[in-house]
């Protein structure tokens, strides 16, 4: 039976790219293909909350590395991709969860809140795809796992760039699997509830949103990170070689509410 598993969801291997890497979604993504036996390599922006994590990997026995990177600045990435090709080879999974969570009114919404997001939330998917897919496709086997959100299909909150740019990523992921899908290389989007991690914490901040949003949920609590270590050692193995171009809702239920 643990042969099956293996042979089914191991990752052993596989080198991992993990944006967004260091905290949150990203971060609970990183220990899970870790431990499915996947090298791994996460991307942030800073050093410090990197090494963090990179020690939790190494203490959890995972071969792991980091590449500090501002993926909202395009020379930044092309220096990323640079960096991992030379120091550890080419990817066999590249996880985006990097994102910039911008959202103040639309109305009060500066070209620079929009650029920014823009930038980090798809523009660095899709310069890291066209990096790595076309090299994956080569190869004849890879995943691309996007991390999207609700708010690429219903807007609440202030969804703004924000949403706009997931809806986006939504779309770009259909695109890449489009591409590289004959190729061996299945790309798919994630798109999660409403998770409590750094990036959500405004919204946790204030106790009656908590409870409302767990109350929409079929399940009764909103999300945490580990909830999203079984789905992408999923997306990331041979259980998923014939799915592609989808999104996979991970919300207890909350967008079938």
């Amino acid at each position: 039976m643990s042969a099956y598993l293996d042979e089914v969801f191991g990752l052993g291997g596989k080198l991992a790219v993990v944006t967004g890497g260091s905290s949150g979604i990203g971060r609970a993504m990183a220990v899970a293909v870790g431990r499915a036996g996947a090298r791994v390599v996460v991307v942030a922006r800073r050093p410090e909350a990197l090494a963090e994590t990179v020690a939790e990997l190494r203490d959890l026995g995972i071969d792991a590395a980091s590449v500090p990177a501002d993926l909202g600045d395009r020379v930044a990435v092309a220096g990323l991709v640079r960096e991992v090709l030379d120091g550890y080879g080419e990817p066999d999974i590249l996880v985006n969860s990097a994102a910039v969570n911008r959202r103040p009114p639309l109305g009060e919404l500066s070209e620079e809140d929009w650029d920014l997001t823009v930038a980090a939330n798809l523009t660095a998917p899709f310069l890291l795809g066209q990096a790595f897919g076309r090299r994956m496709a080569e190869r004849g086997w890879g995943r691309i796992i996007n991390v999207a959100s609700q708010q690429a299909f219903r807007a609440y909150g202030n969804s703004g760039a924000y949403g706009v740019s997931k809806a986006g990523l939504v779309a770009l992921t259909r695109s890449q699997a489009e591409a590289w899908s004959r190729r061996g290389v299945c790309c798919n989007a994630i798109a999660p509830g409403v998770v409590h991690t750094p990036l959500t914490e405004e919204v946790f901040a204030d106790a009656s949103k908590v409870r409302a949003h767990a109350a929409r949920s079929m399940i009764g609590r909103n999300g945490v990170p580990e909830d999203f270590a079984g789905c992408v050692v999923y997306l990331a193995g041979n259980a998923s070689a014939a799915v592609t171009g989808q999104t996979l809702f991970v919300d207890g239920g909350y967008s079938a509410t």
